[in-house]
């Protein structure tokens, strides 16, 4: 994580503990009740990313109004039955299908692929509730990312060294990112001896770390290249959705393929 933070985050430090709080308090709220009320909640962020996405794409309104209402569709087919048919092959089919009338429709391949990069984790998300052990499956998948961010914050302060990817994300570091791994570690062990996490994934928490800060650096690569801070404004001291969101987009497809291949799902 960063070794250093520019000016002024310290002082908008306590406004960002409290809104991390209140996501953090809304996302723990959303997973307990699961059902339609996960699922609001994930169509709503996933939404919100893709208006984001739009602004990185640098497109304008319509084509912007046009991603965000075919999103629509296969999110409204991700619903949870009976309201509609979950997560299944059927909305992988829609994804693929929406990002192709997306990119043709707004002439901007960035476009679809911005489907495809707010829709998939919306689907592992949903597909990570949805099982027996769903409740503690999706939290696994969402804390380990949390946990990643935090040992990779004190990791890369402490130790500092060598940087990960100067070019794109300044401040991160290799330290960072190795206390991060050893965070998720700690962690997924801690889910498996307190709530029977399957020793396969706890033990690949540390896979899900690596993957979360890829996460981090891409969308970092994005906004370079949009020449922006943060990919929007409607969280303060945060930025935009995906600014919070950036490694869960890639952690989460990533655990759900985890459960499928190790055969725990």
């Amino acid at each position: 994580m960063s070794t250093t933070r520019p000016p002024g985050w310290v002082a908008d430090l306590p406004l960002r503990i409290a809104v991390g709080l209140v996501l953090i308090a809304l996302a723990l709220g959303a997973l307990a009740l699961g059902g339609a009320a996960f699922w609001v909640l994930v169509c709503v962020a996933s939404i919100l990313m893709m208006g984001e996405w739009a602004g990185l794409a640098g497109v304008g309104e319509k084509h912007k109004r046009i991603g965000m209402y075919a999103l629509c569709v296969p999110l409204a087919i991700l619903a949870p039955d009976p309201i509609a048919a979950g997560p299944g092959f059927l909305v992988i089919g829609l994804i693929a299908g929406t990002a192709f009338f997306v990119a043709a429709a707004t002439r901007n391949g960035r476009m679809g692929l911005g489907v495809v990069y707010v829709a998939v984790p919306a689907l592992a998300l949903v597909f990570l509730r949805d099982r027996p052990d769903g409740m503690m499956l999706a939290l696994w998948a969402l804390a380990t990312v949390w946990a990643t961010d935090i040992g990779a914050y004190f990791a890369g302060r402490l130790i500092g060294g060598p940087k990960l990817a100067p070019a794109v994300s300044p401040n991160k570091t290799w330290a960072g990112l190795i206390g991060g791994m050893a965070a998720a570690l700690a962690l997924g062990l801690i889910f498996h001896q307190g709530w029977g996490l399957a020793l396969p994934l706890a033990l690949a928490s540390p896979v899900l770390a690596v993957i979360a800060q890829l996460g981090d650096l891409y969308e970092s690569a994005l906004k370079r290249r949009a020449g922006v801070k943060d990919s929007g404004t409607l969280l303060p001291g945060h930025g935009g959705v995906l600014d919070r969101l950036d490694g869960v987009v890639t952690a989460a497809p990533c655990a759900a393929l985890l459960l499928i291949l190790l055969g725990v799902a």
